[in-house]
C-alpha cells in the first residue's frame, strides 16, 4: 500500500471510513437528524400520523450499524408519512436515501425485492395522493386514469421509485466493492504467505546441501586418516588396525547416506555448481567487498574483537547473511554506501550491515524487511540458533543485525 499525501482525496477518503466505522457515528448522526425533524415538525406541523413516522424514520437510523434489518422501518415510515401528508420532509428524504442505502449495503433483502418492496410503498403513497386530490378538489381536474394526463398524476411515484433503486444499487455496488477488495486482499496474504514459504523451503534446501558439503568433507577426512593410520603406524596391534577400520567404513558408510539424502534436494546444476564451487568462508569477505564495488557500489568492513576461526556451519552462515545483505543494498538502495560490522564477542558473533539508502518501502509496498532474501537470511540465523532483525537504521538507510552465539 503506497502512502498518500495529506489532502489528497485518498487520505480525504480514508478519513471518511474511519469516520463512518467509528461505534458512535450512527448514533450521533441519527440523534442529528432526529433533532433537526423535531425543528422542521415545530416550523410545518401536520398530523400526528405524520409527525410519528417521520422520528420514528430518522431515529430508527441510530441502530443501523448494529442492526441493518431496522432500515426497513426507516422507509417503511418514510413512505408512510409521505402517504399522510402530501409534502415529503427534508429529514425523510435524508432518512430514506440512508435507509435504502444501509439495506442494499448489508444487502438485508435481495436488491431485487428491496426495489420491488419500495416501488410498491411509493406506488401506494401516490395513489392515496391521488384519491385526496380527488375528494378534496385540491386540484381543478383529476382526470380519470387511463384518459390523457392521467400518467402525469403518477410523477411523484416513478421520481421514488428512481431514487429508490439508485441509493438501493449504490450501497450494493459498495458492498460487492469492499467484497472484492477484501477477496483480493485475502487472496494476496495467502499468495505471500505461499511465496514465503517456498523461499524457507529452497533456502532450507540449500543449507541442506552446503551443510552436506561441509559434513562430507569432513567425514571423508576421517575416513581418509583411519585407513592410512593402518598402514602409516606399523606397530598397531589387530584391535586397534580391526578399530581404525571400522571407524573408516562407518564413514564411508555416513558419506554415501549423506549423498543418498542429498539426491533429493540437489539438481544436476546445483550438482555440478557445488562440485566445483567451494563453500567461502568470512576469510572470503574481502572478495565479496570487492565484487559489490565493481558493480557500482561503496562498501566498507570493519571488524571488532579478537578475530577466531569458527566452525564451517557458522563461517557460512554469517557469510550468506552479508551476501544478501549487500544484494538487498544493490537492489532497493543502488548506489548506497553500505557498512559491514563484524564483532568477535565472548560467545557471539555479531554482524551489522547498513546502508545510507532510502529506507524500508512502507508497510505491503513488497520488498524491504518482507522480502523473501530476509527469510533465508533468518532461517540461516536459526540454523545456528541466532536471531535476525531487519529495518529501519537509527540514521536512516536501511539495517541488518544478526547474533549467531556458539
Amino acid at each position: 500500500m503506497s502512502t498518500s499525501i495529506p489532502g489528497s482525496p485518498a487520505a480525504l477518503r480514508r478519513r471518511l471510513r474511519a469516520l463512518t466505522a467509528a461505534p458512535a457515528y450512527p448514533w450521533v448522526t441519527g440523534a442529528a437528524l432526529t433533532a433537526g425533524a423535531a425543528v422542521e415538525l415545530v416550523e410545518f406541523p401536520g398530523s400526528v400520523t405524520n409527525a410519528s413516522a417521520i422520528l420514528v424514520s430518522t431515529a430508527s437510523l441510530m441502530w443501523r450499524h448494529s442492526f441493518p434489518p431496522v432500515a426497513l422501518v426507516t422507509v417503511a415510515a418514510g413512505l408512510l408519512s409521505f402517504g399522510a401528508d402530501t409534502s415529503l420532509s427534508i429529514a425523510v428524504m435524508i432518512s430514506g436515501l440512508v435507509g435504502c442505502y444501509v439495506l442494499g449495503r448489508h444487502r438485508v433483502l435481495h436488491p431485487a425485492l428491496l426495489v420491488t418492496g419500495g416501488a410498491l410503498g411509493a406506488l401506494a403513497a401516490n395513489l392515496w395522493h391521488i384519491l385526496s386530490w380527488a375528494r378534496d378538489d385540491r386540484l381543478p381536474y383529476v382526470p380519470p386514469l387511463g384518459n390523457a394526463g392521467s400518467l402525469g398524476l403518477f410523477a411523484e411515484g416513478f421520481g421514488l421509485c428512481a431514487v429508490i433503486l439508485g441509493a438501493v444499487s449504490m450501497g450494493d455496488a459498495v458492498r460487492a466493492r469492499e467484497e472484492t477488495r477484501r477477496e483480493r486482499a485475502l487472496a494476496q496474504e495467502q499468495l505471500i504467505a505461499m511465496e514465503r514459504r517456498e523461499a524457507a523451503e529452497a533456502e532450507r534446501a540449500a543449507i541442506a546441501r552446503e551443510l552436506h558439503d561441509i559434513v562430507s568433507h569432513s567425514v571423508s577426512m576421517i575416513a581418509v586418516q583411519a585407513e592410512s593410520a593402518t598402514y602409516t603406524t606399523p606397530d598397531l596391534s589387530p584391535q586397534a588396525r580391526d578399530g581404525f577400520q571400522q571407524i573408516a567404513g562407518t564413514a564411508r558408510a555416513s558419506m554415501a547416506e549423506l549423498r543418498r539424502l542429498l539426491g533429493v534436494l540437489r539438481t544436476p546444476q546445483q550438482d555440478e555448481a557445488a562440485a566445483t564451487a567451494p563453500q567461502p568462508t568470512l576469510a572470503h569477505l574481502d572478495e565479496l567487498l570487492d565484487q559489490h564495488r565493481t558493480v557500482g557500489g561503496s562498501a566498507e568492513l570493519r571488524i571488532s574483537g579478537e578475530r577466531v576461526p569458527l566452525a564451517a556451519v557458522w563461517e557460512l552462515s554469517a557469510y550468506r547473511i552479508v551476501q544478501e545483505s549487500l544484494t538487498n543494498a544493490r537492489k532497493h538502495a543502488p548506489g548506497a554506501r553500505a557498512i559491514v560490522e563484524l564483532g568477535y564477542r565472548k560467545d557471539r558473533l555479531t554482524l551489522r550491515v547498513t546502508d545510507d539508502g532510502p529506507g524500508p518501502p512502507p508497510p505491503g509496498g513488497g520488498g524491504g524487511a518482507s522480502g523473501h532474501g530476509l527469510t533465508g537470511m533468518r532461517e540461516r540465523a536459526t540454523l545456528v540458533g541466532g536471531s535476525l532483525t531487519a529495518g529501519a537504521g537509527q540514521d536512516g538507510g536501511f539495517c541488518v543485525e544478526a547474533e549467531l552465539p556458539w
